[in-house]
Protein backbone atom coordinates (compact mmCIF):
# COMPACT_ATOMS: atom_id res chain seq x y z
CA UNK A 1 0.00 0.00 0.00
CA UNK A 2 1.35 3.39 -0.95
CA UNK A 3 -0.20 6.94 0.82
CA UNK A 4 0.81 10.50 0.31
CA UNK A 5 -0.77 13.56 2.34
CA UNK A 6 -1.57 16.32 0.16
CA UNK A 7 -0.34 20.04 1.01
CA UNK A 8 -3.15 20.71 2.75
CA UNK A 9 -3.40 17.44 5.00
CA UNK A 10 -5.89 15.22 2.96
CA UNK A 11 -4.93 11.77 2.89
CA UNK A 12 -6.06 10.02 0.38
CA UNK A 13 -6.91 6.34 0.87
CA UNK A 14 -4.14 3.45 0.46
CA UNK A 15 -3.04 2.63 -2.84
CA UNK A 16 -2.14 -1.19 -3.32
CA UNK A 17 0.63 -1.33 -5.49
CA UNK A 18 -1.40 -4.19 -7.99
CA UNK A 19 -3.75 -0.62 -8.76
CA UNK A 20 -0.97 1.85 -9.37
CA UNK A 21 0.33 -0.64 -12.02
CA UNK A 22 -3.16 -1.21 -13.24
CA UNK A 23 -3.59 2.59 -13.66
CA UNK A 24 -0.48 3.03 -15.74
CA UNK A 25 -1.48 0.78 -18.31
CA UNK A 26 -1.28 3.02 -21.64
CA UNK A 27 -3.45 2.61 -24.58
CA UNK A 28 -1.29 -0.01 -26.07
CA UNK A 29 -1.46 -2.51 -22.86
CA UNK A 30 2.07 -1.73 -21.58
CA UNK A 31 3.56 -0.26 -18.76
CA UNK A 32 6.58 1.81 -18.89
CA UNK A 33 8.51 0.79 -15.88
CA UNK A 34 10.47 3.51 -15.04
CA UNK A 35 7.22 5.36 -14.61
CA UNK A 36 5.87 3.41 -12.54
CA UNK A 37 8.91 3.61 -10.33
CA UNK A 38 8.61 7.00 -10.42
CA UNK A 39 5.15 7.07 -9.29
CA UNK A 40 5.40 4.64 -6.66
CA UNK A 41 8.12 6.87 -5.38
CA UNK A 42 5.92 9.80 -5.00
CA UNK A 43 2.97 7.91 -3.39
CA UNK A 44 5.67 6.89 -0.82
CA UNK A 45 6.13 3.18 -1.95
CA UNK A 46 9.58 1.12 -2.03
CA UNK A 47 11.20 -0.42 -5.24
CA UNK A 48 10.99 -3.82 -3.10
CA UNK A 49 7.31 -3.44 -3.09
CA UNK A 50 6.81 -2.31 -6.52
CA UNK A 51 9.22 -5.18 -7.84
CA UNK A 52 7.20 -7.85 -6.01
CA UNK A 53 3.87 -6.79 -6.79
CA UNK A 54 5.46 -7.22 -10.52
CA UNK A 55 6.58 -10.54 -10.16
CA UNK A 56 3.11 -11.98 -8.71
CA UNK A 57 1.23 -10.41 -11.73
CA UNK A 58 3.75 -12.09 -13.93
CA UNK A 59 3.11 -15.05 -12.09
CA UNK A 60 -0.56 -14.78 -12.53
CA UNK A 61 -0.19 -14.64 -16.06
CA UNK A 62 -1.84 -10.88 -16.41
CA UNK A 63 1.44 -9.13 -17.74
CA UNK A 64 4.31 -10.04 -19.41
CA UNK A 65 7.83 -8.86 -18.41
CA UNK A 66 10.55 -6.98 -20.74
CA UNK A 67 14.04 -6.10 -20.22
CA UNK A 68 15.10 -5.08 -16.51
CA UNK A 69 14.74 -2.26 -13.75
CA UNK A 70 13.40 1.27 -14.71
CA UNK A 71 14.01 0.30 -18.52
CA UNK A 72 11.81 -2.42 -18.58
CA UNK A 73 8.34 -2.81 -20.35
CA UNK A 74 5.16 -4.56 -18.74
CA UNK A 75 2.63 -5.57 -21.13
CA UNK A 76 -1.11 -6.41 -20.08
CA UNK A 77 -2.18 -9.84 -20.98
CA UNK A 78 -5.33 -9.85 -22.61
CA UNK A 79 -8.62 -10.21 -20.32
CA UNK A 80 -9.66 -13.53 -22.03
CA UNK A 81 -11.57 -13.91 -18.45
CA UNK A 82 -13.77 -10.94 -19.11
CA UNK A 83 -13.51 -10.05 -15.10
CA UNK A 84 -13.35 -6.68 -15.95
CA UNK A 85 -16.36 -6.01 -18.25
CA UNK A 86 -18.86 -5.82 -14.80
CA UNK A 87 -17.15 -3.30 -13.24
CA UNK A 88 -17.19 -0.95 -16.44
CA UNK A 89 -21.16 -1.75 -16.75
CA UNK A 90 -21.24 -1.18 -13.20
CA UNK A 91 -19.92 2.22 -13.06
CA UNK A 92 -21.98 3.16 -15.92
CA UNK A 93 -25.15 1.94 -14.40
CA UNK A 94 -23.91 4.35 -11.76
CA UNK A 95 -23.29 7.13 -13.99
CA UNK A 96 -27.05 6.93 -15.64
CA UNK A 97 -28.46 6.63 -12.40
CA UNK A 98 -27.23 10.11 -11.64
CA UNK A 99 -28.70 11.39 -15.31
CA UNK A 100 -32.14 9.85 -14.37
CA UNK A 101 -31.81 7.61 -17.05
CA UNK A 102 -32.42 4.16 -15.24
CA UNK A 103 -35.39 4.55 -12.87
CA UNK A 104 -36.52 2.08 -9.92
CA UNK A 105 -39.42 0.28 -10.97
CA UNK A 106 -39.98 -1.05 -7.30
CA UNK A 107 -38.94 -4.35 -8.06
CA UNK A 108 -36.57 -5.98 -5.45
CA UNK A 109 -34.36 -8.83 -6.37
CA UNK A 110 -33.44 -11.68 -4.42
CA UNK A 111 -31.01 -14.67 -4.56
CA UNK A 112 -30.88 -17.69 -2.13
CA UNK A 113 -28.55 -20.50 -2.12
CA UNK A 114 -27.99 -23.35 -0.09
CA UNK A 115 -24.69 -24.39 -0.99
CA UNK A 116 -22.63 -27.26 1.62
CA UNK A 117 -19.87 -27.32 3.30
CA UNK A 118 -18.15 -29.21 1.10
CA UNK A 119 -18.10 -26.82 -1.59
CA UNK A 120 -17.48 -23.89 0.79
CA UNK A 121 -14.83 -22.18 -1.53
CA UNK A 122 -17.74 -21.63 -4.43
CA UNK A 123 -20.29 -20.99 -1.15
CA UNK A 124 -17.98 -18.08 -0.21
CA UNK A 125 -17.36 -16.97 -4.04
CA UNK A 126 -20.49 -16.66 -4.99
CA UNK A 127 -21.30 -14.61 -1.41
CA UNK A 128 -18.44 -12.12 -2.90
CA UNK A 129 -19.87 -12.01 -6.00
CA UNK A 130 -23.46 -10.25 -4.45
CA UNK A 131 -22.05 -8.58 -2.86
CA UNK A 132 -19.49 -7.55 -5.38
CA UNK A 133 -22.74 -6.35 -7.18
CA UNK A 134 -24.60 -4.68 -4.53
CA UNK A 135 -26.88 -7.20 -2.96
CA UNK A 136 -27.24 -7.26 1.12
CA UNK A 137 -27.51 -10.46 2.94
CA UNK A 138 -31.22 -10.39 4.30
CA UNK A 139 -30.77 -13.87 6.49
CA UNK A 140 -28.03 -16.44 6.03
CA UNK A 141 -28.30 -17.90 2.41
CA UNK A 142 -30.36 -14.76 0.83
CA UNK A 143 -29.75 -11.45 -0.52
CA UNK A 144 -31.15 -8.65 -2.08
CA UNK A 145 -30.56 -6.48 -4.67
CA UNK A 146 -32.57 -3.22 -5.94
CA UNK A 147 -30.97 -3.91 -9.34
CA UNK A 148 -31.86 -6.91 -12.15
CA UNK A 149 -28.27 -8.52 -11.45
CA UNK A 150 -29.49 -11.90 -12.14
CA UNK A 151 -27.49 -12.53 -15.26
CA UNK A 152 -24.09 -11.45 -13.61
CA UNK A 153 -25.19 -13.80 -10.37
CA UNK A 154 -26.59 -16.95 -12.40
CA UNK A 155 -22.89 -16.47 -14.63
CA UNK A 156 -21.08 -16.81 -11.58
CA UNK A 157 -22.88 -19.65 -10.62
CA UNK A 158 -22.11 -21.63 -13.40
CA UNK A 159 -18.44 -20.64 -13.80
CA UNK A 160 -18.61 -21.89 -9.56
CA UNK A 161 -20.95 -25.14 -10.60
CA UNK A 162 -23.11 -24.42 -8.55
CA UNK A 163 -26.00 -23.02 -10.59
CA UNK A 164 -28.26 -25.68 -9.42
CA UNK A 165 -28.25 -24.62 -5.43
CA UNK A 166 -29.08 -21.20 -6.72
CA UNK A 167 -32.68 -19.83 -6.50
CA UNK A 168 -33.57 -16.46 -8.32
CA UNK A 169 -36.88 -14.36 -7.35
CA UNK A 170 -38.23 -10.87 -7.35
CA UNK A 171 -40.82 -9.24 -5.11
CA UNK A 172 -42.72 -6.12 -4.49
CA UNK A 173 -44.00 -6.33 -1.00
CA UNK A 174 -40.45 -7.35 0.45
CA UNK A 175 -40.84 -7.08 4.32
CA UNK A 176 -37.93 -7.89 6.66
CA UNK A 177 -38.10 -7.49 10.23
CA UNK A 178 -41.54 -5.60 10.05
CA UNK A 179 -40.68 -3.08 7.83
CA UNK A 180 -41.79 -2.97 4.63
CA UNK A 181 -41.43 0.85 3.34
CA UNK A 182 -39.03 0.82 0.74
CA UNK A 183 -36.63 3.68 2.26
CA UNK A 184 -36.49 1.98 6.17
CA UNK A 185 -35.33 -1.34 4.03
CA UNK A 186 -32.73 0.23 2.07
CA UNK A 187 -31.59 2.23 5.57
CA UNK A 188 -31.76 -1.16 7.40
CA UNK A 189 -29.99 -3.55 4.44
CA UNK A 190 -27.07 -1.11 3.51
CA UNK A 191 -24.51 1.29 5.71
CA UNK A 192 -25.86 4.26 3.38
CA UNK A 193 -23.98 6.70 5.92
CA UNK A 194 -20.69 5.12 5.54
CA UNK A 195 -20.87 4.99 1.87
CA UNK A 196 -22.34 9.01 1.65
CA UNK A 197 -19.29 9.39 3.82
CA UNK A 198 -16.50 7.05 1.60
CA UNK A 199 -18.05 9.97 -1.48
CA UNK A 200 -17.60 12.56 0.23
CA UNK A 201 -14.29 11.93 0.77
CA UNK A 202 -13.47 11.83 -2.51
CA UNK A 203 -15.45 15.14 -3.41
CA UNK A 204 -12.92 16.82 -1.01
CA UNK A 205 -9.89 15.02 -2.14
CA UNK A 206 -11.07 16.41 -6.44
CA UNK A 207 -11.50 19.62 -5.08
CA UNK A 208 -7.79 19.51 -3.84
CA UNK A 209 -7.01 17.87 -6.60
CA UNK A 210 -8.22 20.79 -8.92
CA UNK A 211 -7.16 23.54 -6.84
CA UNK A 212 -3.47 21.92 -6.99
CA UNK A 213 -4.30 22.27 -11.32
CA UNK A 214 -5.23 25.55 -11.14
CA UNK A 215 -2.09 26.94 -9.40
CA UNK A 216 0.37 28.79 -11.76
CA UNK A 217 3.09 26.31 -11.01
CA UNK A 218 1.52 23.07 -12.57
CA UNK A 219 2.28 19.88 -11.54
CA UNK A 220 4.77 18.08 -13.41
CA UNK A 221 3.22 15.16 -15.26
CA UNK A 222 4.52 12.19 -12.58
CA UNK A 223 2.76 14.73 -10.18
CA UNK A 224 -0.43 14.44 -12.14
CA UNK A 225 -0.40 10.97 -12.69
CA UNK A 226 -0.12 10.69 -8.96
CA UNK A 227 -3.43 12.71 -8.26
CA UNK A 228 -5.12 10.45 -10.95
CA UNK A 229 -4.25 7.13 -8.65
CA UNK A 230 -5.08 8.68 -6.10
CA UNK A 231 -8.72 9.47 -7.22
CA UNK A 232 -9.10 6.64 -8.59
CA UNK A 233 -8.07 4.68 -5.78
CA UNK A 234 -10.75 6.59 -3.63
CA UNK A 235 -13.60 6.51 -6.16
CA UNK A 236 -12.79 2.44 -6.15
CA UNK A 237 -12.91 2.94 -2.21
CA UNK A 238 -16.08 4.60 -2.91
CA UNK A 239 -17.98 2.46 -5.58
CA UNK A 240 -17.20 -1.28 -3.71
CA UNK A 241 -19.67 -1.25 -1.34
CA UNK A 242 -22.00 1.30 -3.12
CA UNK A 243 -25.31 -0.93 -3.66
CA UNK A 244 -25.89 1.94 -6.35
CA UNK A 245 -29.60 2.29 -5.16
CA UNK A 246 -31.71 4.23 -7.46
CA UNK A 247 -33.04 7.96 -6.40
CA UNK A 248 -36.39 6.42 -5.63
CA UNK A 249 -34.59 4.52 -2.36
Amino acid sequence: MGTQADADGTVPVPIPTRLLVHALVREDGTVDAGELYTVAGLLGMTDQQVRLCIKRLVAEGRFTHEGRGRKALLRAVADVSGSITPDVAYVRHAYRQDHGLAAWDGVWHLFAFAIPESSRTARDALRDTLRHLGAAPVQSGLYVSANPIEELVEAQARHLDVAHAVTCLTSTDLRVGGRDDPHALAAALWPLDDIAARHDRLADLARVCLDRLAQPDSPTGPEQLTMAIQLAATFTHAMEPDPLLPPEL
